[in-house]
Formats: C-alpha cells, structure tokens, sequence
C-alpha cells in the first residue's frame, strides 16, 4: 500500500507550524531570516515552508495542495525511487526563494515564511496536466486552470512590483516557473500534451 505523501506533508507542516506558534524561539529559528543564512544555517531555506504566519495562511496553502497534489504526486512517485513528490516539493521551496535571498540577503529586517512557493509548483504543474479543469477560488468561485494561471501571473507581478503588503509574491512566480520547467523536463511530452489540451477544451 502506497504511502500518501501529500498528507504526510500536509500534517508534518500543521504540527510544525502549531509548534511554532507556541514557541517564539521556534519560530525564529526556522523562519528564512538571510543573515542567519549566510553565516551558515542554510537549512532555513527549507524549514520556513514548514511555518505559517496563521490560521488563514496555513489553511489557504495546504487546502490548494490538497487539492492539486495528488495528480502531481501521482506524476513524480515515478521518478527517484518513488520520493520524487517529496524532493519535488522541497526543491520549490528552496528555488522559490533563491531570488528573495540574493535581493535581500543584506537585509536584517526582511523574514520570510510559508509554502506558497511549493504550493505553486505544485498548482502549476498541475495546470500542465489539465488546463481548462475548473479551480475554486475561495473554494466558491470556478475558474478555468489556465485562465487562473494567466491572472495569477499578473497579480503576482503587479503587486509585487506595488510591495506594499507583507506577501512574498516573487515566490509564488518563481514556485510557478520551478514546477512548469521540473515538469516539462522529466516528462517532455507534457508540452505537447498541455497545447492540445489547451485547444481543444472538452467543451467545444
């Protein structure tokens, strides 16, 4: 019987981030803080997607992981001796904040913390698999995959560019790009796929 690495990730991050909120210390430690980074503590580009900033964070991130990580999870057990999903995701946490860390890798007051980065590795690769699937924004709202995506990629690029909230949108691109590009390269025929798929939605 095949272990469900997606809820194995989803729990591991709810009983970390739960651990973190009781514990202050906790949470300083495993959050991507740069500094700290570069005087050797390199794990935190990993563990600060295992923290959320609260409720609504941690809901958000793993209810859309939940959502999508099967199918994705499905594609990548075939690949590195069936943890492919668990490196999968962990390298999209890293990847996705590799730009954060050179843009602020001098900055003492910058921190960063979540899984969104991964989370849309993960959505995006899904939308390779099936564009024109109906996504639920705020679980209400149905919305084409591909048409999400495109909106998506704007928001992200507007608000980034705005920086007025505390959301690391860069992370969610570069989450994005790592899960389309990691695809494509394990299984090439995912393009192909992907474009036929895109013009020819099941409801022409």
């Amino acid at each position: 019987m095949e272990i469900n690495q997606t809820i194995i990730i989803i729990a591991v991050t709810c009983v970390i981030t739960y651990l973190a909120w009781q514990n202050k210390q906790l949470m300083e430690r495993l959050i991507f803080w740069s500094p700290a980074i570069k005087e050797g503590q390199v794990e935190r580009f990993i563990t600060h997607g295992f923290i959320h900033a609260d409720g609504m964070h941690l809901l958000f991130n793993m209810f859309t992981f939940y959502f999508f990580g099967s199918v994705v999870e499905s594609f990548y057990r075939l690949h590195f001796g069936g943890a492919g999903f668990i490196i999968f995701y962990l390298a999209a946490i890293v990847v996705a904040m590799l730009p954060s860390y050179f843009k602020h890798k001098n900055n003492r007051n910058y921190m960063s913390l979540g899984a969104s980065g991964a989370v849309s590795a993960v959505l995006f690769a899904y939308i390779l698999f099936y564009p024109w699937e109906l996504l639920y924004l705020f679980a209400a709202i149905p919305i084409p995959a591909i048409v999400f995506a495109v909106a998506y990629v704007w928001y992200s690029i507007h608000a980034g560019k705005k920086n007025n909230d505390n959301i690391n949108h860069s992370a969610h691109l570069y989450g994005g790009l790592f899960g389309v590009v990691m695809t494509a390269v394990l299984e090439p025929r995912i393009v192909s796929h992907f474009f036929t798929q895109l013009f020819n939605p099941s409801w022409l």
